[in-house]
């Protein structure tokens, strides 16, 4: 086995393992997940990040006055 066959080996074995990938990512298990993914940016009833309680900083000049 020489380097040739090697590089040929592993340009297969590249092919697969995308053609796999591909099949994998659109697949129908996976369609409800991309179907939701591709609705949140049109939802705007329920925010993504919960709203944080204002937090004021009181720096020392305003608590020398």
């Amino acid at each position: 086995m020489d380097i040739n066959d090697f590089r040929s080996l592993v340009t297969v074995l590249s092919l697969v393992l995308f053609v796999g990938i591909v099949w994998w990512a659109y697949s129908d298990r996976r369609k409800k997940t991309y179907d939701e993914a591709a609705r949140l940016p049109l939802d705007d009833d329920s925010p993504l990040v919960p709203e944080a309680p204002v937090v004021t900083q009181i720096n020392e000049n305003q608590e020398r006055k």
